[in-house]
């Protein structure tokens, strides 16, 4: 058995279709050798839904077609905490639900949800605070709103993973990591994702100070990267909708071979803190949006997907990880082999 610390490969599967349909996404997300999804946006013939508005029915047909295609989902791609907290006009199109409301029905669908699905991972994100404003004057208003969602996840046997992402509260590395600090949950968890920083400034030393702030709670990876804007300043309000500069993990400048270097020499204490909750590992998301992104998802279509995860893999290589593609002992399995 291989020393070398271990990942499992996963991506957002709506990236990969050209349509979105559940189809095409596991087709190419077989083909490609991967064995697990991200859930986040799917069609089954009847229009594009949100993970959140699956009915039983739907449930029920995407997991026989998972299964034909030999498939697992890794997370639920929730929207959690992409609302406001606040009831004010901003000027940007962002909701607001009470959050007694929104406990009771979305965070308890999306626990619902990873029960059908079979999986432990939600992810979601740390909340809207009044554009314009400082993100650091709305910590403690957020840390009560996760703690409490993390709590639910925690009942329902579930982990919650909060990911850092521009115009949020937890927009950069170091709010983030106060907010796990704070939380101070076993259920919680941080994914690192290093174009949402890079859209924002976050580059070198500044970069890395940002997953070093993060890795006390990292569990987790969503993989894309940028090319430097240098038109940013740290902390200013990102309009995501027009973001363009997206790459393959190899050619941005999220400096993911420095930091998977260093994961390298935690990752397995972090397999086995994850295993403990029933987990099977560290799972590293393909979100690669390398045709475009924006505030609720990307696309990258077949083709992107094939180039992303070549890119991953040189870098994983690189960086001295285990991680499994399919191969022909798979397809022997498969045959009752």
């Amino acid at each position: 058995m291989s020393d070398r610390p271990r990942v499992i490969l996963s991506g957002f599967a709506d990236e990969a279709a050209n349509n979105k349909t559940a189809i095409e996404q596991f087709a190419v997300f077989a083909a490609l050798g991967l064995q697990y999804y991200s859930i986040r946006f799917i069609n089954l013939g009847d229009g594009v839904k949100n993970v959140m508005k699956l009915t039983r029915s739907d449930i029920q047909q995407i997991r026989q077609l998972q299964d034909e295609y030999g498939l697992n989902v890794s997370a639920i791609g929730s929207p959690i905490g992409k609302v406001k907290l606040e009831n004010v006009d901003d000027g940007t199109a962002n909701i607001y639900v009470p959050f007694e409301t929104y406990l009771e029905n979305d965070v308890r669908i999306a626990c619902e949800l990873a029960h059908a699905f079979e999986t432990k991972l939600i992810r979601g994100f740390s909340f809207y605070h009044p554009k314009g404003n400082d993100p650091q004057n709305y910590v403690s208003a957020v840390v009560e709103r996760i703690g409490q969602i993390t709590e639910m996840c925690h009942r329902n046997d579930l982990t919650f993973g909060l990911e850092v992402e521009a115009n949020l509260v937890g927009q950069n590395g170091s709010i983030l990591a106060e907010i796990y600090r704070q939380v101070n949950h076993p259920a919680l968890t941080l994914i690192f994702d290093g174009a949402n920083l890079v859209m924002q400034g976050y580059t070198g030393d500044d970069l890395l100070a940002q997953y070093e702030a993060m890795k006390p709670g990292l569990r987790w990876f969503h993989v894309k990267d940028y090319v430097d804007p240098q038109s940013k300043t740290q902390g200013g309000h990102i309009n995501e909708d027009t973001m363009a500069g997206f790459v393959p993990c190899d050619l941005g400048a999220s400096a993911y071979e420095a930091i998977l270097t260093d994961f390298a020499t935690i990752c397995p204490q972090v397999e086995a803190r994850l295993v403990q909750r029933g987990i099977p590992g560290v799972f590293v998301d393909l979100e690669p949006h390398l045709k475009g992104g924006g505030q609720f998802g990307g696309f990258s279509g077949p083709d992107g997907m094939g180039v992303a995860l070549r890119a991953l893999c040189r870098v994983l290589d690189k960086t001295g990880f285990d991680y499994h593609l399919r191969d022909f002992e798979d397809i022997k399995a498969s045959r009752g082999f």
